[in-house]
């Protein structure tokens, strides 16, 4: 089940009223969104506009944080029709496209990914645990007193003596990229728990107020966290909530630097400096292979069969999100997710796969289809 969750990729179409005069004067799909999903949508889309006699759509990467933004903005031809993510869409985003009339949402699992640590070739192949990325890279790492404190490593044999002292320089998305939220989840708070204290406090839960409390003044949390996320979430936080806060920061003292949403410029920069990571989808490193390399995470180096399997555990979902007010009035909307979503693009031997997407079962695919026929609706 956490595999297939991970594999989603959702088409949300979103109903609602937009007139002809909303609609005048654009005939192209606007899309965007994911750089992650960015490249197999640019090959589903000059596929489409080939093959069709609706016009290529245009697609921009914005992040996938940024383009639910614009997406959840509301209807109308000034908005987009479509916008990918790497990650599903938040219930806070999804109230936002509530509140500006983008209602009705449709879910649709399409296929998934890794995310790749990566560096060049010219230089040392890294064998890291998460708890080694978390430590590296998160803004707030436990001290010699077990209280968290300012991440004072500077090279990787810091934070394990069994690799190179090399000074940490990781490149990777910004804020708004569905890829810097999976992997702040899936890395550093993966890493994370392998601290026993920040492992306990993810597993309390809301009515344990004393023992949160407790553990949060053992790793020096400020209580005033509690009372903060109290104030936003209009109830008492669980122990996960507090856990998330501290540990999915990401270290702002220069040894994360972000690089922007084009992630073959983080491509381009591992091959100019080797010394060196960045942080970027399979898909990606599939595809500069002769450049660049994956570090083993857990045991594991990410690869096709270790994504699809389950076994490589930075893997995460993609998406993308259609509003169907605008289907029917902006040409091709329906007809381009449908093009996706076919078995010649993300079958098991569909072009999509080939390019490194990877796959969903059979009984997965025909769901997505029939789905997106429909434009099933979502509820969150």
């Amino acid at each position: 089940m956490y595999r297939k969750i991970l594999g989603a990729v959702a088409i949300a179409a979103v109903c609602g009223g937009i007139n002809a005069a909303q609609a005048q004067g654009r005939d192209t799909i606007s899309i965007v969104g994911s750089s992650t999903v960015y490249p197999f949508a640019t090959v589903v889309a000059e596929r489409f506009g080939r093959s069709t006699n609706f016009k290529t759509p245009k697609i921009e990467s914005t992040g996938s944080g940024g383009g639910l933004k614009l997406f959840c903005k509301g209807v109308g031809a000034g908005t987009p029709d479509i916008t990918n993510s790497s990650r599903r869409i938040k219930k806070s985003e999804y109230d936002d496209c509530q509140a500006n009339g983008v209602t009705d949402v449709v879910e649709a699992l399409v296929g998934f990914d890794g995310i790749a640590i990566a560096n060049s070739k010219e230089s040392v192949q890294y064998n890291l645990s998460r708890k080694d990325i978390y430590m590296a890279l998160a803004k707030d790492v436990p001290g010699v007193d077990g209280k968290l404190t300012p991440n004072p490593n500077k090279t990787w044999k810091d934070v394990n003596s069994a690799l190179p002292a090399t000074k940490i320089e990781v490149l990777g998305p910004p804020p708004t990229s569905g890829t810097r939220d999976a992997f702040a989840e899936l890395a550093l708070g993966g890493g994370a728990q392998g601290v026993d204290d920040l492992k306990a406090l993810r597993g309390m839960g809301a009515d344990q107020v004393d023992e949160i409390k407790a553990m949060m003044s053992k790793l020096g949390i400020p209580t005033g966290l509690y009372q903060a996320l109290q104030e936003k979430k209009g109830k008492a936080p669980k122990g996960k909530d507090i856990f998330k806060t501290v540990t999915y920061a990401v270290r702002e003292d220069g040894a994360y630097i972000e690089a922007g949403e084009n992630d073959n410029l983080i491509v381009q920069k591992l091959e100019a400096n080797p010394d060196a990571m960045g942080i970027f989808g399979f898909s990606f490193l599939d595809e500069n292979g002769d450049k660049v390399q994956g570090a083993v995470v857990d045991g594991v180096a990410p690869s096709f069969d270790s994504i699809a399997s389950g076994d490589y555990p930075v893997s995460r979902p993609l998406y993308f999100y259609v509003k169907a007010a605008h289907v029917g009035k902006i040409p091709g909307i329906q007809e381009y997710a449908m093009e996706f979503t076919s078995e010649k693009a993300m079958g098991e031997d569909g072009y999509l796969p080939e390019r490194g997407l990877i796959p969903l079962s059979e009984d997965e695919l025909a769901q997505v289809q029939a789905d997106v026929k429909s434009l099933k609706r979502l509820s969150m």
